[in-house]
């Protein structure tokens, strides 16, 4: 008799963008003259810059030539693009990263996802609360969690990020192995500071820990003193794996592209107190599970370096940006405190009330989707999350309905 991986079976009835999918296409049927103006799902709006799209079509120009033509291409990635990103996203700022520890993948979700397959089953993993639903998930599948008790998972750490301490964790007060953070934050949008940073980088060196590290908004940034990546701090070789995405910074959420940086610092334990290269671990779980990112999608990925490139992907970033301040100005006029926005495309916000009531709401009285702060985790409800990634005239839409719905 075959049996079913049972920790699955643990998981929520459903994947929140899956829930939020379902309830606006519940209204939609029972009210199909309504324009629905959607503000949740952090799926980008504006088209691919210019460059993307001239390196794109002259890539696959090339693959319509017998002298130009490519197959298979190196799982980890085609070194142009690899260098390209070590240079621009790294060296540039002093973090000392090789074109050969940056691995090109398919999408952020995919690697934080499936980066936990190289770790014990009973590692003790540290999971901020809210939460980007897929760094729980993955390890609920995984089989490192019990069962789902009063709104949180028997067997991991969970790290508050509340209103009091600025939506920055504190350290663990017990050992853990796995930390996952993310700054700027998905789902508040909060960021944190290089000795807040550092703090933890010591920390997981002191425990012999490793830190996965979301940097995948960190083109969002606009703050100089605040930290791009976390091998801008010292020692952070040695303990942490940085994921980092095109989709937000230059609207690949339909393209699709990606890389994950694994130091060859990076090292794990086995039971006999050895270390083993996580390098070499993920090359390997790379190599056999992933076919590469194909040779046009690259060449689009690496136009994004290119001055032209650059300056277009600022400016998509500032449009998104300009819309957040937007959302921050309305809710501060109807009396919501917030956060985010400025270094980050999200508000995050205190909906006064159960979130996905406040959701409801939202959708039956102004016709605009929000993400109810609940799904995030238990520190998330009483919130919402807004998103930036719409047009500006959807966006002034959106908060003059919410403005009228709120009789303000």
């Amino acid at each position: 008799m075959l049996h079913i991986n049972e920790h699955y079976l643990k998981l929520q009835a459903s994947y929140l963008f899956s829930d939020i999918a379902r309830r606006v296409a519940a209204f939609q049927e029972q009210h199909p003259e309504r324009e629905i103006i959607k503000m949740g799902i952090g799926d980008v709006t504006n088209p691919l810059p210019p460059a993307c799209i001239r390196a794109f079509h002259q890539a696959v120009d090339e693959m319509g030539t017998s002298e130009n033509f490519r197959g298979y291409g190196p799982e980890q990635g085609y070194p142009f693009l690899r260098e390209a990103i070590a240079t621009n996203d790294f060296q540039s700022r002093n973090a000392e990263v090789s074109a050969d520890e940056i691995f090109i993948s398919d999408g952020a979700k995919c690697d934080t996802g499936n980066i936990q397959e190289l770790f014990a089953l009973d590692a003790r993993v540290a999971i901020p609360d809210p939460v980007y639903p897929v760094y729980l998930d993955t390890n609920v599948m995984a089989g490192r969690t019990g069962a789902f008790q009063d709104g949180r998972y028997q067997g991991l750490v969970y790290l508050d990020s509340t209103a009091e301490n600025g939506y920055v964790p504190s350290l663990p007060q017990e050992p853990v192995d796995l930390i996952y953070l993310c700054f700027p934050n998905n789902p508040t949008g909060s960021t944190i500071t290089k000795p807040q940073l550092q703090t933890w980088v010591d920390y997981a060196r002191e425990h012999k820990a490793l830190i996965l590290f979301d940097a995948a908004y960190e083109a969002f940034i606009r703050d100089d003193s605040l930290p791009h990546s976390i091998y801008e701090l010292e020692g952070a070789r040695e303990v942490a794996i940085e994921f980092r995405s095109f989709s937000k910074s230059a609207g690949f959420t339909g393209t699709r592209c990606a890389y994950t940086v694994v130091p060859k610092d990076c090292v794990a334990y086995d039971r006999k107190g050895n270390t083993h290269s996580l390098h070499a671990l993920w090359n390997r779980r790379h190599s056999t599970k992933f076919n590469g990112v194909s040779y046009p999608v690259q060449r689009a990925a690496e136009a994004v370096y290119s001055e032209q490139g650059k300056a277009e992907c600022r400016a998509l970033i500032n449009g998104y940006l300009a819309n957040a301040h937007l959302l921050g100005e309305a809710m501060d006029k109807l009396g919501y405190a917030h956060v985010g926005g400025k270094n980050a495309p999200y508000i995050w916000v205190q909906s006064k009330r159960d979130s996905w009531e406040f959701f409801d709401t939202l959708l039956e009285k102004a016709g605009v989707v929000c993400t109810p702060g609940a799904g995030f985790g238990k520190c998330g409800q009483g919130y919402i999350r807004l998103s930036a990634f719409n047009s500006r005239a959807n966006v002034e839409k959106a908060m003059e309905r919410i403005a009228t719905a709120f009789g303000k």
